[in-house]
């Protein structure tokens, strides 16, 4: 794995070989055609300004950075789930693997069994893009969408995804491995919000320094919130507290206490959710019942937790999401939606909801309220019209 270490004005660690990129503004792809190559590369970050609660180091994230790659990038093999980590594999991160998933072989089955169709340190695609950063589920990992981020990159965004040292099921950082710490929880929900926040820092900063891979790469005028579970009660409470964040995607979570209900948000639960449960999907419900600003609920109606994941790629017997479950009203065994159909759900609905409101497209806002798997889905569309948001990079 190459990691390289970029840094910015705000207090980061620079230590990066980087590339002359020349500045295009390309119109996007349409929402519902990819068709860009997709590049992903991992970066060392440290915020000297916070110091860890558990590793009592300055707080330190591995991140990775998705994006539109050149179309050159065809010609390069796809990117190995192991390439996320140290070669060789460290013994723990592979332990995690077979226990965690119940893949025998540990870490060294997941590259045949996890498909990804990303290209390593591919060259970026010239042009500026919409950002969106994620923030992963409890015990989750920065990978842990990839069907989702390589779609939406292949319709030209970047999408940076961090492991929440501690809070990740495993990370492995230049001084060793990190595994989830449950003792750590309290100090995850408030380190959650400000890794959010410095990622966004950080892509400003690269965003402006001429030397920086990144340099001028990112359409900052509306940045994405994102996040599953966990990571979608971070993507909602960061948008409450820095208004940078213009719009929200929130995959299978939120706190009770929400208080900015303009910001566009697309809420996203699974009837059959065995995690967060009837009170976690109520909640989510009654955020989207209050929303003034556009707001759009998205209910799979035979979905789990884990059904807006890779999961399945794992273990598509997993539960929650993926394989056999049991309904909440009366017990009824019932199979959850494959992730095939699953997948092209989420993306069709969340590539119509970032142009609409991330980028300005009227049709897309007109067409939100779509749906395509009425057998399968339930939308519900509040204040369609109420905001959207034109960047300087569309045309």
């Amino acid at each position: 794995m190459r990691v390289f270490n970029v840094g910015s004005g705000c207090k980061t660690v620079l230590k990066i070989c980087m590339w002359a990129v020349m500045l295009a503004v390309q119109k996007p792809c349409r929402a519902d055609k990819p068709s860009y190559p997709v590049g992903v590369t991992t970066v060392q970050l440290t915020d000297s300004s916070r110091t860890d609660a558990f590793t009592h180091r300055a707080r330190q994230l591995v991140t990775d950075v998705w994006y539109p790659a050149e179309d050159a990038a065809r010609q390069l093999p796809d990117v190995k789930l192991s390439s996320f980590y140290p070669a060789p594999m460290p013994a723990e991160i592979s332990e995690f693997f077979r226990k965690g998933f119940g893949m025998e072989a540990g870490g060294h089955e997941v590259d045949a069994t996890y498909r990804m169709h990303a290209h390593r340190d591919a060259r970026l695609r010239r042009g500026k893009w919409p950002v969106i950063i994620f923030s992963h589920g409890n015990g989750g990992f920065r990978y842990q969408n990839t069907f989702w981020f390589e779609h939406m990159c292949a319709l030209g965004y970047i999408v940076i995804s961090a492991d929440h040292t501690a809070n990740a099921g495993i990370t492995a950082l230049p001084e060793g491995v990190v595994k989830m710490q449950a003792s750590e929880r309290l100090h995850s929900s408030i380190d959650r919000v400000a890794d959010v926040r410095f990622l966004l820092d950080s892509a400003t900063a690269w965003n402006s320094d001429s030397k920086n891979r990144f340099y001028k790469k990112f359409d900052l005028t509306s940045p994405c919130a994102a996040g599953m579970s966990f990571g979608s009660m971070t993507a909602v409470k960061v948008a409450d507290v820095d208004s940078r964040f213009k719009l929200v995607i929130a995959m299978s979570g939120a706190y009770p206490e929400h208080t900015k209900f303009t910001v566009p948000t697309l809420w996203m639960i699974g009837t059959e959710d065995r995690t967060i449960g009837i009170i976690g999907n109520n909640i989510v419900r009654g955020h989207h019942a209050k929303q003034q600003g556009p707001s759009v609920l998205f209910e799979m109606k035979n979905g789990g937790h884990f059904s807006f994941t890779d999961v399945p790629q794992f273990n598509p017997q997993f539960g929650d999401g993926a394989g056999k479950g049991k309904r909440w009203a009366g017990g009824a065994e019932f199979n959850y939606t494959s992730a095939a159909t699953t997948y092209q759900m989420i993306n069709e609905v969340t590539a119509r909801f970032l142009a609409a409101y991330q980028r300005g497209d009227k049709a897309a806002v007109a067409a939100i309220g779509q749906n395509r798997w009425p057998d399968e889905l339930t939308l519900d569309v509040r204040n369609a019209a109420a905001a959207a948001v034109k960047t300087p990079g569309d045309k």
